[in-house]
């Protein structure tokens, strides 16, 4: 089984047409690709921090996920003593040495600022009712702000929207976010284990199973219905045997998802793979992305995942074409570059000039015995995709940070931060936010 440290991230397309976008990153030559940055040390003294997220209130402030289950606000370079938001005792006991479970994803309503709203996507204890020996329930809730306390969330307010029973512990998905089309996105792992077998897995996975919401991207509208409504054009909605708030599926553990806040506003979605390929999909509305019959751009058998098929189906169960990603790399564990992907954005900062519009991404570490974390940027070239690793100017000494690294953050001015912490799990005190920052 892979643990897939995989807390981990994703990239994927959108657009309301259903057709990949053109405007994802711009056409330069290896040649005006950014090589080396530095980093600044912003904030420490977290357990996992999972998210750094602007509520793009013009306040401002971030907010910083610790996957224990809290949430910091940070203004004015500070992380403010009182928590944002509280829910550890909602959240499952999670394992120190490793875990995928915990508080994974925020996001804040596009209208925020006037109506306090935001959403938050944790793993609880397996709810009554749950099958019988799965693992523990995702669940996706609602909060609003503290009316008298604009930086503490009211705990009372909270509202359940959607409850995603797991069979096992790894492979959850997490981050949300809203589309510039205002409605919330969810993603969601295969239910875990290996392979998409095994208990909670139907013969075809839950990669191909339109049936189930597991190893899927959700499209639902949290404005409409209660407690929420499916939007008229998502595609599955005229299906008796597909679920109607899928929005497009295929994924194994597509952790991070990020829409570009400039161009098409392209849906990034970076899937964790299994002992080969990492990738990164761009992602169009009601494709299919080919787990558990590929993995990267090559076929996968579930019974032998270190060799794969010399051919495989072209289409999935449904009958829909198989999505190659746009890029993949080799895992570690195969003389590759790391072993779980970590989905970032589309930079659109203005510190770093020659990287705008390049997709920032990084992978979590090269093993478990010790942080190792890299740092990329993909871009388009003549047409294919390519990507090249930063060279870290302040670092460890070898050009990389020398940490693992969790997840990336953005704020409201589209600048980038990563998120890093010592230990492999949620233990201690380690946890580390560095601005991505130009080398001077």
């Amino acid at each position: 089984m892979k643990f897939l440290v995989l807390l981990l991230v994703a990239a994927f397309i959108f657009s309301s047409a259903g057709c990949a976008p053109k405007e994802v990153v711009n056409e330069k030559p290896p040649a005006e690709q950014v090589s080396e940055v530095g980093v600044e040390l912003i904030a420490d003294g977290f357990t996992s921090p999972l998210g750094f997220i602007s509520p793009h209130d013009g306040t401002g402030r971030m907010f910083i996920v610790d996957q224990i289950g809290i949430i910091y606000a940070f203004d004015n370079g500070e992380v403010l003593e009182e928590y944002f938001l509280d829910i550890r005792d909602s959240v499952v006991s999670l394992r120190e040495s490793y875990d995928e479970r915990g508080l994974l994803g925020l996001a804040f309503h596009p209208d925020f600022k006037e109506n306090g709203r935001f959403f938050v996507h944790f793993s609880a204890p397996l709810r009554e009712g749950g099958p019988d020996g799965w693992d523990h329930t995702g669940v996706v809730a609602e909060f609003v702000v503290d009316e008298n306390h604009p930086n503490r969330a009211d705990p009372d307010s909270k509202q359940i929207i959607l409850n995603i029973d797991q069979p096992q512990a790894n492979h959850n998905g997490g981050h949300i976010d809203f589309g510039p089309d205002g409605y919330l996105y969810i993603p969601l792992g295969d239910g875990g284990g290996a392979n998409d077998v095994g208990r909670g897995h139907p013969d075809i996975g839950n990669g191909q199973d339109t049936s189930t919401m597991l190893g899927s991207i959700l499209r639902i509208d949290i404005n409409e219905g209660d407690p929420y409504a499916i939007p008229e054009d998502n595609p599955f909605i005229d299906d008796d045997d597909a679920l109607d708030e899928i929005f497009a599926y295929g994924f194994r553990n597509p952790y991070h998802i990020s829409f570009d806040t400039e161009g098409d506003h392209a849906l990034f979605a970076a899937d964790v793979g299994q002992d080969l390929w990492e990738e990164v999909n761009m992602v169009t509305k009601g494709s299919n992305y080919g787990w558990n019959l590929r993995e990267g751009k090559h076929c996968f058998d579930p019974d032998n995942p270190t060799e794969p098929p010399d051919e495989c189906p072209e289409v999935g169960a449904g009958g829909k074409k198989l999505i190659d990603p746009v890029f993949a790399y080799r895992n570690a564990r195969q003389d590759g570059i790391g072993i779980a992907i970590v989905g970032g954005y589309v930079y659109r900062g203005e510190q770093i000039h020659d990287l705008r519009g390049d997709y920032v991404f990084a992978d979590w570490s090269r093993g478990f015995g010790a942080g190792d974390g890299s740092l990329f940027a993909a871009y388009e070239a003549n047409d294919e995709w390519d990507f090249n690793e930063f060279t870290i100017a302040n670092g460890a000494g070898d050009g990389r940070l020398g940490r693992y690294i969790v997840a990336i953050g953005q704020d409201g001015g589209g600048e980038l931060y990563l998120l890093t912490t010592g230990n492999p799990g949620p233990t201690a005190n380690t946890g580390e936010i560095y601005k991505i920052v130009p080398v001077e």
